[in-house]
Protein backbone atom coordinates (compact mmCIF):
# COMPACT_ATOMS: atom_id res chain seq x y z
CA UNK A 1 0.00 0.00 0.00
CA UNK A 2 3.11 2.49 -0.21
CA UNK A 3 1.60 4.29 -3.17
CA UNK A 4 -0.98 5.69 -1.29
CA UNK A 5 -0.83 8.94 -0.11
CA UNK A 6 0.21 9.64 3.20
CA UNK A 7 -1.80 11.63 5.80
CA UNK A 8 -0.75 12.34 9.27
CA UNK A 9 -3.68 12.92 11.74
CA UNK A 10 -3.28 14.96 15.46
CA UNK A 11 -5.27 14.21 18.36
CA UNK A 12 -6.01 10.13 17.19
CA UNK A 13 -6.48 8.70 20.43
CA UNK A 14 -9.92 9.15 20.40
CA UNK A 15 -12.88 11.84 19.74
CA UNK A 16 -13.02 13.42 16.18
CA UNK A 17 -9.31 12.58 15.31
CA UNK A 18 -9.79 8.70 15.90
CA UNK A 19 -13.17 8.67 13.91
CA UNK A 20 -10.62 10.79 11.05
CA UNK A 21 -8.47 7.97 11.10
CA UNK A 22 -10.91 5.40 10.62
CA UNK A 23 -12.26 7.66 7.96
CA UNK A 24 -9.32 8.35 5.76
CA UNK A 25 -7.99 4.41 6.13
CA UNK A 26 -9.19 2.76 3.10
CA UNK A 27 -7.33 5.69 0.93
CA UNK A 28 -4.43 6.59 3.02
CA UNK A 29 -1.40 5.23 4.67
CA UNK A 30 -1.75 6.75 8.55
CA UNK A 31 0.62 8.37 11.19
CA UNK A 32 -1.54 8.82 14.61
CA UNK A 33 -0.17 11.72 16.06
CA UNK A 34 -0.87 11.75 20.06
CA UNK A 35 0.38 11.90 23.67
CA UNK A 36 -0.74 8.55 24.81
CA UNK A 37 1.58 5.67 22.70
CA UNK A 38 -0.60 3.24 23.96
CA UNK A 39 -4.03 4.21 22.96
CA UNK A 40 -2.26 5.18 19.61
CA UNK A 41 -0.72 1.63 19.29
CA UNK A 42 -4.17 0.31 19.65
CA UNK A 43 -5.82 2.11 17.28
CA UNK A 44 -3.05 1.76 14.41
CA UNK A 45 -3.65 -2.55 15.13
CA UNK A 46 -6.91 -1.89 13.87
CA UNK A 47 -6.66 -0.08 10.61
CA UNK A 48 -4.67 -1.49 7.65
CA UNK A 49 -1.69 0.62 7.11
CA UNK A 50 -1.09 3.11 10.03
CA UNK A 51 1.60 3.81 12.44
CA UNK A 52 1.73 5.53 15.94
CA UNK A 53 3.90 9.00 15.90
CA UNK A 54 3.53 9.72 19.79
CA UNK A 55 4.06 13.40 20.60
CA UNK A 56 3.34 16.20 22.60
CA UNK A 57 2.77 19.49 20.26
CA UNK A 58 4.02 21.63 23.32
CA UNK A 59 7.52 20.23 22.78
CA UNK A 60 9.58 21.83 20.66
CA UNK A 61 12.89 20.17 20.87
CA UNK A 62 10.46 16.88 20.18
CA UNK A 63 8.77 18.27 17.20
CA UNK A 64 11.95 18.72 15.82
CA UNK A 65 13.33 15.68 15.87
CA UNK A 66 9.86 13.86 14.94
CA UNK A 67 9.45 15.78 11.68
CA UNK A 68 12.76 15.51 10.62
CA UNK A 69 12.00 12.36 9.12
CA UNK A 70 9.51 13.64 6.51
CA UNK A 71 10.07 13.58 2.52
CA UNK A 72 6.81 14.22 1.70
CA UNK A 73 3.16 14.46 3.87
CA UNK A 74 -0.25 14.63 1.48
CA UNK A 75 -2.51 15.40 3.87
CA UNK A 76 -2.03 17.31 7.59
CA UNK A 77 -5.19 17.03 10.09
CA UNK A 78 -4.94 19.00 13.19
CA UNK A 79 -7.41 17.60 15.51
CA UNK A 80 -5.84 17.85 18.91
CA UNK A 81 -7.04 20.51 20.97
CA UNK A 82 -7.78 21.68 24.73
CA UNK A 83 -11.42 23.71 25.79
CA UNK A 84 -9.97 25.58 28.80
CA UNK A 85 -13.14 27.51 29.96
CA UNK A 86 -13.77 30.86 31.63
CA UNK A 87 -15.27 34.08 31.58
CA UNK A 88 -12.77 37.37 31.01
CA UNK A 89 -12.33 37.51 35.03
CA UNK A 90 -12.31 34.38 36.23
CA UNK A 91 -9.84 32.44 33.62
CA UNK A 92 -6.61 32.08 34.31
CA UNK A 93 -3.18 32.86 32.96
CA UNK A 94 -2.89 28.92 33.24
CA UNK A 95 -6.11 28.78 31.17
CA UNK A 96 -5.16 31.15 28.48
CA UNK A 97 -1.76 29.47 27.85
CA UNK A 98 -2.87 26.14 27.36
CA UNK A 99 -5.51 26.89 24.88
CA UNK A 100 -2.95 29.36 22.89
CA UNK A 101 -0.28 26.50 23.35
CA UNK A 102 -2.23 23.62 21.78
CA UNK A 103 -4.70 24.91 19.78
CA UNK A 104 -2.37 27.67 17.83
CA UNK A 105 1.12 27.22 18.60
CA UNK A 106 0.81 23.52 18.63
CA UNK A 107 -1.01 23.56 15.08
CA UNK A 108 1.62 26.82 13.90
CA UNK A 109 4.41 24.89 14.71
CA UNK A 110 3.78 21.96 13.77
CA UNK A 111 2.53 23.05 9.91
CA UNK A 112 5.63 24.87 9.79
CA UNK A 113 8.20 22.33 10.53
CA UNK A 114 5.99 20.13 7.65
CA UNK A 115 5.91 22.98 5.15
CA UNK A 116 8.69 21.19 3.04
CA UNK A 117 7.20 17.84 2.84
CA UNK A 118 3.79 19.34 2.39
CA UNK A 119 5.21 21.80 -0.60
CA UNK A 120 6.79 18.40 -2.28
CA UNK A 121 3.85 17.11 -2.34
CA UNK A 122 0.73 19.44 -3.17
CA UNK A 123 -0.52 18.38 -0.19
CA UNK A 124 -3.72 19.04 2.16
CA UNK A 125 -3.80 20.97 5.31
CA UNK A 126 -7.04 20.48 7.53
CA UNK A 127 -7.62 22.43 10.36
CA UNK A 128 -10.04 21.00 12.83
CA UNK A 129 -11.87 24.35 13.88
CA UNK A 130 -14.60 24.86 16.29
CA UNK A 131 -18.37 26.97 15.79
CA UNK A 132 -16.43 28.78 18.75
CA UNK A 133 -13.83 30.33 15.91
CA UNK A 134 -16.96 31.78 14.56
CA UNK A 135 -19.20 33.53 17.37
CA UNK A 136 -17.58 34.44 20.85
CA UNK A 137 -19.99 33.51 23.81
CA UNK A 138 -20.23 34.38 27.01
CA UNK A 139 -17.67 32.13 29.45
CA UNK A 140 -15.85 30.72 26.55
CA UNK A 141 -13.35 33.59 25.77
CA UNK A 142 -10.02 31.49 26.24
CA UNK A 143 -11.16 28.92 24.14
CA UNK A 144 -13.02 31.06 21.18
CA UNK A 145 -9.45 33.16 20.94
CA UNK A 146 -7.23 30.47 20.23
CA UNK A 147 -10.12 29.30 17.73
CA UNK A 148 -10.01 32.45 16.32
CA UNK A 149 -6.45 32.69 16.42
CA UNK A 150 -5.54 29.33 14.80
CA UNK A 151 -8.59 30.41 11.86
CA UNK A 152 -6.78 33.45 10.80
CA UNK A 153 -3.47 31.58 10.73
CA UNK A 154 -5.26 28.69 8.49
CA UNK A 155 -6.57 32.08 6.12
CA UNK A 156 -3.02 33.33 6.04
CA UNK A 157 -1.45 29.58 4.93
CA UNK A 158 -3.70 29.49 2.33
CA UNK A 159 -2.82 32.93 0.75
CA UNK A 160 0.50 32.47 1.10
CA UNK A 161 0.79 28.77 -0.21
CA UNK A 162 -0.81 28.05 -3.41
CA UNK A 163 0.20 24.55 -3.94
CA UNK A 164 -1.47 23.64 -0.74
CA UNK A 165 -5.32 23.40 -0.31
CA UNK A 166 -6.20 24.23 3.67
CA UNK A 167 -9.37 23.67 4.88
CA UNK A 168 -11.07 25.27 8.24
CA UNK A 169 -13.65 23.12 9.80
CA UNK A 170 -15.68 24.27 11.99
CA UNK A 171 -18.26 22.17 14.11
CA UNK A 172 -20.83 22.63 16.17
CA UNK A 173 -21.17 20.54 19.35
CA UNK A 174 -20.08 17.20 19.00
CA UNK A 175 -20.62 14.17 20.78
CA UNK A 176 -16.93 13.41 22.42
CA UNK A 177 -15.02 13.23 26.40
CA UNK A 178 -14.12 16.59 25.76
CA UNK A 179 -17.50 17.62 25.69
CA UNK A 180 -19.15 15.73 28.53
CA UNK A 181 -16.75 17.21 30.59
CA UNK A 182 -17.91 20.53 29.43
CA UNK A 183 -21.81 19.83 29.57
CA UNK A 184 -20.56 18.69 33.10
CA UNK A 185 -18.83 21.80 34.46
CA UNK A 186 -22.27 23.56 32.57
CA UNK A 187 -24.14 21.89 35.24
CA UNK A 188 -26.61 20.14 32.11
CA UNK A 189 -27.52 16.99 31.90
CA UNK A 190 -25.61 15.35 28.70
CA UNK A 191 -27.88 14.20 25.74
CA UNK A 192 -26.02 13.20 23.01
CA UNK A 193 -28.66 13.00 20.65
CA UNK A 194 -28.44 16.95 20.30
CA UNK A 195 -24.62 17.03 19.32
CA UNK A 196 -22.89 15.84 16.13
CA UNK A 197 -21.10 12.71 15.92
CA UNK A 198 -17.76 12.47 15.40
CA UNK A 199 -17.99 10.61 12.54
CA UNK A 200 -19.99 13.13 11.05
CA UNK A 201 -17.24 15.54 11.13
CA UNK A 202 -14.31 13.13 9.99
CA UNK A 203 -17.11 12.82 6.85
CA UNK A 204 -16.61 16.25 6.03
CA UNK A 205 -12.90 15.96 6.03
CA UNK A 206 -13.04 12.91 3.49
CA UNK A 207 -15.21 14.91 1.60
CA UNK A 208 -12.34 17.77 1.56
CA UNK A 209 -9.78 15.82 1.03
CA UNK A 210 -11.05 13.98 -1.53
CA UNK A 211 -12.56 16.66 -3.64
CA UNK A 212 -11.38 16.96 -6.96
CA UNK A 213 -7.84 18.90 -7.87
CA UNK A 214 -9.71 21.45 -9.54
CA UNK A 215 -11.52 22.50 -6.12
CA UNK A 216 -10.20 24.06 -3.27
CA UNK A 217 -12.71 22.80 -0.25
CA UNK A 218 -11.35 26.03 2.19
CA UNK A 219 -14.21 25.96 4.67
CA UNK A 220 -16.98 23.81 5.79
CA UNK A 221 -19.31 24.48 8.53
CA UNK A 222 -21.34 21.59 10.32
CA UNK A 223 -24.23 21.93 13.15
CA UNK A 224 -26.76 19.51 14.91
CA UNK A 225 -29.81 19.35 12.99
CA UNK A 226 -32.63 21.48 14.66
CA UNK A 227 -29.53 23.87 16.74
CA UNK A 228 -27.80 26.47 15.72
Amino acid sequence: MADLPLALVTGATRGIGAAVARALAPTHRLLLGGRDADALGELAGTLPDARPWPIDLTDDEALETATAEFGELDVLVHSAGVARLGTVETATDADWRANFEVNVLGVVTLTRRLLPALRASKGHVVVINSGAGHNARPGWGPYAASKFAVRAFADSLREEESTLRVTSIYPGRTDTEMQQAIIADEGRAYEPERFLRPESVASAVLAAVSATGDAHPTEVTLRPRGLV
